[in-house]
């Protein structure tokens, strides 16, 4: 017989959920139907349900409004009515409650599913940059979910938004929720399902393994969890700071870009003096305010209010963004804008857990309560503790970076050089990339230019050294090659991983050296990059890589030594 469990939330209608009960429970008795019925109602609650009623229970009945506590259920199946549904057609209301548990076609979902039968399965992967990792991770997803005979769908969210997004049904109909994301997404969608979430890396590596600890090891995604962040399961904490700091960095990056390429577009056209007052009006002054003025002041504040939501979900945004805002006015610049992000997110989320307030008051917390004490406190720390400070540290930073000549812009040269091709898109890779990255707000652009034609040198020296010494490579490895060039071209340092993977300890040290020397001798010519992506394909535009020349010389020499060193490292393909 199917087993429902009920809740009747009246609010201050006591009197109708009392009603609204005792029909359920005479209407179940007059159908022989086993129903266990909770009353929530002011002045009238009755007994709760058991845990082993919940447990047995094949669907949930929600009845009413007010605090039902639907994070008990996890993800058994749930009907939704009124009250005055119950009272006018209580036989209705069961049979689509009934009909709701015909529809699962299982017993008991809120169960850790049996990983050894076929199993919905849905998906989302995210990486910073929102280009390689993204897609790799969802081609390791569905890759294992095809072998091991689940059926997935997988959502990219990308460079330029999500691709593929699930629908409510899919997400409805799905066993488990799998996120394999380096960022913060949003998990309002999945309120009651279980979730499991990870790295992209581990999707990559082991897809089969991720999808099986997936089904072992997802929690129930409760409902309180989408308004504050406060719950996350527990494969996701893990990620910790960086996962937040990355998140910060991909909402940043399109401001930078965006505001970068129009800084260059306006002395393309303007010339070196484009923003001078004595241009105004002109198209060059124009493209400059928009670029400077507009878009990279929006860079600070972006990162901090991004790294706050990554902690706090969507009520940190407004505080961090606030803190961040704060930073860039105080000179404290990107530096600032992560500390301002931390202190925003860690506080309303203290704030989300610790602020307890009548159900009737609890929709405040989200709009009104967080937003306004998370930005009282992160305020006042930016303005009487941290921005001072932080500003100081800043300028100092900055001016060592600018003053920096011969020796010691080589040697930070390789080491930016070799930590992008150390681990390839990992989360050394991307220390370099990130911090690179938030410098262009501080007017500092060598090393985002050393950084991106160090990134671009593992595949393109692959692909290179598949030519010069083919009886290195099998066949496949060879036509592989050229994909690997496009890749590099477009900078995308995963390239060169399935090279890596195949032989890491003679691919990988040549790897670090060519992109290495890349690195230092970008940093020694005195390239600047005012983008952090595009590659090749920056190189036409005016301004946006000076000078070109550097540029080429130093993408040209790391990425020959690279394939040399590859061709005398690596053995003969059997």
């Amino acid at each position: 017989m199917t087993h429902l469990v009920a809740v009747v939330g009246g609010g201050d209608l006591s009197t109708h959920a009392v009603l609204a009960a005792e029909s359920l429970r005479r209407a179940a008795g007059r159908r022989n139907q086993r129903l266990d019925v909770e009353l929530r109602a002011r002045g009238a609650t009755g007994a709760p349900l058991s845990e082993g009623a919940i447990r047995d229970a094949d669907a949930v009945l929600l009845v009413g409004t007010g605090d039902l506590g639907e994070g008990r259920f996890g993800a058994l199946q749930r009907a939704k009515a009124a009250i005055e549904d119950v009272l006018t057609d209580v036989d209705g209301v069961i049979d689509r409650a009934l009909a709701s548990t015909k529809s699962l076609g299982e017993k008991n979902p809120s169960k850790a599913p049996d990983a050894g039968g076929p199993r919905r399965i849905v998906a989302i992967t995210s990486c910073p940059t929102g280009i390689a990792h993204t897609f790799m991770a969802a081609e390791g997803i569905q890759a294992a979910a095809q072998a091991l005979g689940h059926s997935v769908r997988v959502e990219t969210q990308g460079s330029v938004g999500a691709r593929d997004a699930l629908t409510p049904d899919e997400i409805a109909a799905a066993d488990i929720v799998l996120i394999a994301a380096d960022t913060g997404i949003d998990r309002s969608r999945f309120s009651g399902k279980r979730v499991y979430a990870t790295t992209t890396k581990a999707a990559i590596r082991d897809g089969k393994g991720l999808i099986a600890t997936a089904l072992k090891n997802a929690e129930v995604q409760g409902a309180d969890a989408t308004e504050s962040g406060s719950a996350r399961p527990a494969a996701e904490t893990k990620a910790g700071a960086y996962k937040h700091l990355m998140t910060g960095v991909s909402f940043m990056l399109p401001f930078v870009v965006a505001g970068g390429l129009l800084i260059a577009l306006a002395f393309a056209f303007g010339g070196i003096d484009a923003m001078s007052a004595a241009n105004t009006g002109s198209l060059g002054f124009a493209l400059g305010e928009i670029g400077a003025k507009a878009a990279f002041a929006l860079i600070v504040p972006a990162l901090a209010g991004y790294i706050a939501f990554s902690i706090a979900d969507r009520p940190g945004i407004a505080p961090g963004m606030i803190g961040g805002m704060l930073a860039a006015n105080l000179n404290a610049g990107f530096l600032g804008g992560i500390v301002a992000g931390f202190i925003a997110g860690y506080t309303v989320s203290f704030l989300s857990r610790s602020i307890r307030l009548p159900k009737t008051l609890e929709g405040l917390k989200p709009v009104l309560i967080l937003p306004l004490i998370g930005t009282l406190v992160t305020g006042l720390l930016m303005v009487y503790v941290v921005g001072v400070p932080v500003a100081a540290l800043l300028a100092a930073l900055t001016g060592w970076l600018k003053g920096m000549q011969g020796t010691s812009a080589l040697v930070l040269g390789l080491i930016l050089g070799g930590m992008m091709a150390l681990d390839m898109g990992g989360p050394i890779n991307k220390a370099a990339y990130a911090s690179s990255a938030a410098l262009i707000s501080s007017g500092i652009y060598t090393p985002m230019a050393a950084v991106m034609l160090a990134g671009m040198t593992p595949p393109l020296g692959i692909a290179l050294a598949t030519r010069l010494f083919p009886g290195r490579f099998s066949a496949q490895e060879r036509e592989a090659g050229t994909a690997a060039a496009v890749l590099g071209a477009a900078f995308i340092t995963e390239g060169a991983i399935p090279f890596a993977a195949a032989d890491p300890l003679r691919v990988i040290p040549a790897l670090v050296a060519g992109s290495a020397v890349a690195g230092a001798l970008s940093m020694t010519l005195g390239v600047a990059l005012r983008v952090p992506h595009g590659g090749l394909f920056v190189l036409p535009i005016p301004n946006a890589i000076t000078p070109v020349l550097g540029a080429v010389v130093a993408l040209a020499v790391g990425t020959v030594i690279t394939a040399v060193l590859v061709g005398l490292l690596k053995r003969r393909a059997g």
